[in-house]
């Protein structure tokens, strides 16, 4: 016998498929999706329907959007002569909620991972190019996770833009604030000791 009727054993998988989402969560969400109000589970299909229609990558930076280009992109006052490249729409947003970098964003959608069959050509590298060549940029900042593939990624792009006379830079890394150094392994600890500036 089935612990749970086809349908509810169906919604747990598919929910499992979700990053983050491990089989006890995958149950929980199923369960309380199984007892809300229809008006609610109503509205949540609603919901991934629209993202799924509506939602579309910017044509400029590759940011999500739901309009011709990302609010970041329609901007006028970001800074476009200085391009910040991360892997992922959610690093963008992580960067935007530290509200320090007034620049403009460049997602890559991915990172290098040959592993994993990923190469530079299936990143979005030719466009973070064609921009840089285009639109007057003066620093391009990796905003990679340091990872071996943001590691690769960061290097392989550094390696296309420099020739075209723009400054690269690298996010510095390190140990965060708050940290303690007896903690911290000894990758962090060397690239808190590349990254030092001066007081």
């Amino acid at each position: 016998m089935r612990a749970y009727p086809r349908p509810l054993a169906r919604l747990v998988e598919e929910l499992q498929k979700m990053p983050g989402i491990g089989p006890k969560s995958a149950q929980r969400l199923a369960l309380y999706l199984l007892q809300a109000s229809p008006e609610e589970a109503a509205a949540l299909t609603e919901a991934v329907k629209e993202v799924k229609e509506k939602i579309h990558a910017c044509p400029v930076c590759f940011n999500f959007t739901d309009a011709e280009r990302c609010e970041i992109c329609a901007d006028p006052r970001r800074d476009g002569r200085v391009l910040c490249v991360v892997a992922e729409a959610r690093d963008l947003l992580a960067l935007e909620r530290a509200g320090e970098f007034h620049g403009r964003y460049h997602v890559l959608q991915g990172l290098i991972s040959p592993m994993d069959g990923v190469g530079p050509e299936s990143l979005r590298i030719r466009e973070l190019l064609d921009r840089v060549r285009e639109e007057g940029v003066e620093e391009v900042i990796l905003a990679t996770n340091p990872t071996v593939e943001g590691d690769a990624t960061a290097s392989h792009i550094a390696d296309l833009v420099r020739p075209l006379g723009v400054k690269v830079t690298r996010i510095a890394l390190g140990l965060p604030a708050g940290g303690d150094l007896d903690y911290a392994d000894e990758m962090t600890i060397a690239r808190a000791l590349e990254g030092r500036r001066e007081m």
